[in-house]
């Protein structure tokens, strides 16, 4: 649009979609006044509104899930990002759940194998070897120090085949993949509540796959039960979706806790009563760093002898290396590093240490600003439990908090909605990501802030209270009155 002048081109008009946009935006135009120039905001809104006339309904669907309030708090955080030095005001990034407490470990493994490093073997450059096309099923010599890196996490209590690993680009991809191969679009898959807030991302943007919850409480510490299973199935019944499996995260994700035997059990007698699938996506099985121990579906599946039953095709594990290494990519020299034994179990020794340390004083710090939390013992992050601070038990009142927690305290943390829990006041805090000094400095803004809303609910009862014997002092000099006043006519 021009200064008192039209100049409409639309070159990219496909199609029936396409042309009812253009259909659109001409009527929209023809309700204008034709002499005012249009402004930045309408000429974005009409440019918008053609192009998504000219795209699916699954790219310009809501199910992608970037308006929960996970994502958003991304967003806030990139806006103002925390700065020891450049902007020390800034918030603190507490939503990422990333270990970044043993990047030196892998670093000084690199600085003494200069091979790896330098794309060689035995000392002749392999460059050109790797640049080219690889094995279509993703390269031998990774698949294998995979296998024995996973076999090793599970204390070499089960074994893995290569042939039988799908290498895709990280866990998203893997769990979207599982949901193309396993279910149609409207079909369902059961998720135990909280679960991760990606997932409503992950496994039903592309997909059209339906999640429904496995409903969980704080009564049990969130562990899964038979009726709640029962009722989750129940519920997509009713709601005409055909279960095609249940996906559950062990360690769990947001939680920081692994699943009992006796749940895991309860899964695969429920599976294979349903002839459904189950996917154990067990991303964060290298970073319990506390017992009880991780026990992996592999490992109940062997003990019960189900190598040759049908349940044992219905179950598929999920792995990844960017929590437990803190490296997604570098898959050459992942292969190397994993095949040395050695540096493996150094590794994994510190880093449980480390991360240990750092959920202690995280936990250390909750517990000086009067805030508990699930006890936990894996994973990068803990479920801490902000109820007290509600102004009502409502998902509204989370929000709230969250906000404020957001933009006045300046962290980052995952509200407890955003992953489905069934109960307000719940929160996703995570610790691996960032430095001790900078998670002291969070606890000392949160320790604020709770003082805070302390001193006003005080302050506000005092007030209250204050009032109440104002208005008991009123009501009994009037009441006093009156019957001085009666005592007066009587005589």
């Amino acid at each position: 649009s021009g200064e008192n002048k039209e100049t409409w081109e639309f070159k990219l008009v496909k199609g029936e979609s396409g042309r009812q946009a253009l259909d659109e935006l001409r009527q929209e135009r023809e309700h204008m006044d034709h002499s005012c120039t249009l402004s930045a905001w309408t000429s974005w809104r009409l440019k918008r509104k053609l192009i998504m006339g000219l795209l699916s309904r699954k790219v310009t669907c809501n199910s992608h899930g970037q308006d929960s309030s996970y994502f958003l708090g991304w967003q806030e955080y990139e806006k103002n990002p925390y700065h020891e030095v450049n902007n020390p005001q800034g918030i603190i990034q507490m939503g990422l759940a990333e270990n970044q407490l043993s990047f030196d470990l892998p670093e000084s493994w690199l600085a003494k194998n200069a091979d790896a490093a330098g794309f060689k073997r035995d000392g002749q450059s392999i460059f050109q070897e790797l640049a080219l096309f690889q094995d279509y099923h993703g390269l031998p010599a990774f698949k294998k120090a995979l296998v024995d890196f996973m076999a090793e996490i599970r204390g070499n209590k089960v074994t893995f085949d290569p042939n039988h690993i799908v290498l895709t680009a990280g866990a998203t991809s893997a769990n979207e993949t599982l949901m193309f191969c396993l279910a149609e679009q409207g079909d369902a898959f059961l998720l135990p509540t909280p679960y991760y807030p990606g997932f409503d991302r992950d496994l039903k943007w592309r997909t059209g796959v339906e999640i429904v919850p496995i409903q969980c409480t704080s009564s049990n510490r969130f562990q899964i039960t038979a009726p709640a299973l029962e009722e989750a199935y129940q519920q997509a019944q009713r709601k005409n979706l055909r279960v095609k499996g249940v996906l559950v995260t062990n360690p769990s994700n947001p939680l920081g806790t692994t699943m009992r035997r006796d749940e895991l059990d309860l899964l695969i007698n429920f599976i294979t009563d349903k002839e459904i699938h189950l996917i154990s996506d067990e991303i964060y099985s290298g970073t319990v760093f506390s017992s009880p121990g991780f026990v992996s579906i592999m490992e109940v599946l062997k003990d019960r002898s189900l190598e040759q039953t049908p349940v044992w095709e219905r179950v598929h594990i999920v792995y990844s290396l960017s929590k437990d290494l803190g490296l997604p990519g570098f898959r050459y020299l992942l292969s190397a590093m994993l095949s040395d034994k050695k540096f493996t179990k150094e590794y994994m020794a510190k880093n449980h240490k480390r991360l240990q340390k750092q959920q202690s004083k995280l936990v250390s710090g909750l517990e000086k600003a009067g805030i508990g939390c699930l006890e936990s013992n894996a994973g990068l992050f803990c479920w801490v439990d902000m109820r007290h601070l509600l102004s009502s038990n409502t998902f509204e009142a989370e929000m709230e908090l969250w906000k404020r927690i957001v933009y006045d305290v300046k962290l980052n943390i995952s509200p407890g909605s955003s992953c489905h829990c069934s109960e307000p006041g719940w929160f996703r805090v995570c610790f691996a990501n960032i430095s001790e000094d900078t998670l002291k400095l969070a606890m000392q803004r949160l320790k604020s802030f709770v003082d805070s809303v302390a001193i006003n609910n005080q302050s506000h009862q005092e007030l209250k209270n204050s009032r109440k014997k104002c208005r008991t002092k009123w009501v009994f000099r009037l009441s006093f009155q009156s019957f001085h006043d009666r005592e007066q006519d009587e005589r």
